[in-house]
């Protein structure tokens, strides 16, 4: 439920169109559909006001759960007609889920699942997503649907590291043009700085686990991000593709909504 379907449900019980009882049906499960699954009662609770409060609705994180559990929540999930994400999906089981939904579209790279309902909206603004190397795509293209999936224009420039300067250099266009960047990079993290010290927009730097033995499993990355001299560089955690990509295209919106100034 967003705010234009619940406004159209309104206007329609005001104006006689449609009766109070039909309206209740309509909303049941609002603003939570509890999902039982046998004698593991209550699963899960899908938050149906999220898109209401949000913009966007509530997303699924696959990793964790039990695959019967999981197959619950997308049964009760899909009746609601809008958009739906669901994030760290191995291969083998992203086979499995789009056998019994087949409405469902599979990203390999981003390990996701997901639904776009129609729109004839286009696309706003301008994210750009980068990654230093070619093994933080899987978090970088994670960060792009996302963004995509929030409204906004998607532009990608993968395999851009410290290592070879000239390779980030050769998307200047990109750099001069975007509202806000997502930037992936593993080893020693260094990439977000660079860009940050290039552009004038938000740098929202994701470290990741891509890295020999000293980089921890991401963690030189994030402490070398989060030491960063560049002041419009802020850091997500490692990994986390989706959350950079949302907060990246909440910043689109605001930055393609806002008029420009006036002199």
């Amino acid at each position: 439920m967003n705010s234009e379907t619940l406004r159209q449900l309104l206007e329609a019980v005001a104006a006689g169109h449609s009766d109070v009882d039909a309206a209740m049906a309509r909303l049941k499960g609002f603003p939570a559909d509890p999902v039982a699954h046998g004698a593991d009662g209550v699963v899960a609770r899908i938050d149906t006001q999220r898109e209401l409060r949000h913009g966007f609705p509530e997303v699924i994180l696959a990793e964790g759960k039990r695959d019967d559990h999981l197959q619950a929540i997308l049964t009760r999930a899909l009746p609601h007609d809008r958009d739906l994400l669901v994030t760290r999906v191995a291969p083998e089981r992203a086979a499995a889920l789009l056998e019994l939904f087949p409405q469902l579209h599979h990203n390999a790279t981003a390990r996701c699942l997901y639904r776009e309902t129609p729109s004839d909206i286009e696309p706003i603004g301008l994210v750009a997503v980068l990654c230093a190397g070619t093994s933080d795509a899987a978090v970088a293209e994670e960060a792009a649907l996302t963004a995509r999936m929030l409204g906004a224009r998607v532009q990608t420039h993968y395999d851009a590291g410290v290592a070879g300067l000239h390779r980030l250099l050769a998307a200047h266009e990109l750099l001069q043009t975007a509202h806000v960047f997502v930037v992936a990079a593993g080893m020693e993290g260094a990439l977000p700085s660079v860009v940050g010290g290039l552009v004038d927009k938000p740098v929202i730097a994701v470290p990741t686990s891509v890295g020999y033995g000293a980089s921890f499993g991401g963690l030189s990355a994030l402490l070398g991000m989060l030491n960063s001299c560049s002041a419009n560089v802020t850091v997500q955690n490692i990994d986390n593709g989706f959350g950079a990509g949302y907060v990246a295209g909440l910043i689109n919106r605001l930055a393609a909504s806002t008029p420009p100034a006036v002199d």
